[in-house]
């Protein structure tokens, strides 16, 4: 082959591949982001609610994590027939910023599609609570991510673990793993959390947050 034909060649490789690549990224339309720590330790803690919503979500479709991108593990679906993206962090709680941003650059996926699922301690434990934008609420994880993304213009689903009191007693509530009775009192709110996601993506924000946002 001359030289003018391997150069043309590798042009049309090039581009194939490009076009395949922006018809990937473009199809994605939701990316959902559960805040956790990696690591058996951490598990089952109350601050890796955010990972236990996704694992329900994952189970319901019957498949799992599997691929790495970004710092994270993902998987693949679909949210109210649309495709989405799935994903765990894995570096760790207060860095989660670093894995999203470059999860939604590379998918071109706007802030506004993002779905952040994380715990809240500043919300009554068993409380589950929609809201779009605002402050991190000295949350470090959602902080990381409205640095990362340079807004904080995302859909967060909050989960109320509670307060338990001093700032010692506080990082052992958040990390260590929960008891198996407050596991199964805990699971309803997870189901919920996971049933909030699915809602905002078939129902809308406004309605989502006017179905979960109550108290119950």
């Amino acid at each position: 082959m001359s030289r003018i034909g391997r150069l043309f060649d590798r042009f049309r490789s090039t581009t194939r591949s490009d076009t395949i690549e922006r018809v990937e990224s473009s199809t994605i339309r939701w990316i959902v982001a559960g805040l956790g720590n990696p690591g058996k330790d951490y598990a089952g803690s109350p601050h890796n609610s955010g990972f236990l919503v996704l694992d329900r979500l994952a189970a319901a479709r019957r498949t799992e994590f599997s691929k790495r991108r970004f710092g994270g593990v993902t998987l693949e679906t679909e949210l109210a027939g649309e495709r989405a993206i799935l994903v765990k962090p894995q570096t760790y709680y207060n860095k989660s910023g670093e894995c999203l941003a470059g999860l939604l650059g590379y998918f071109k996926v706007p802030p506004s599609r993002l779905i952040l699922v994380h715990d809240e301690m500043d919300l009554e434990r068993g409380r589950i609570r929609i809201k779009s934008g605002g402050a991190d609420a000295g949350n470090r994880g959602v902080r990381s991510v409205v640095e990362a993304l340079a807004t904080p213009d995302f859909i967060r689903v909050r989960i109320g673990i509670g307060h338990p009191g001093g700032s010692d007693e506080s990082r052992d509530y958040l990390l260590r793993s929960m008891r198996p009775d407050e596991a199964r009192d805990f699971s309803a709110t997870l189901d919920r959390a996971a049933e909030a996601v699915e809602a905002i993506a078939s129902e809308g924000l406004e309605r989502a947050m006017g179905r979960f946002n109550q108290r119950r």
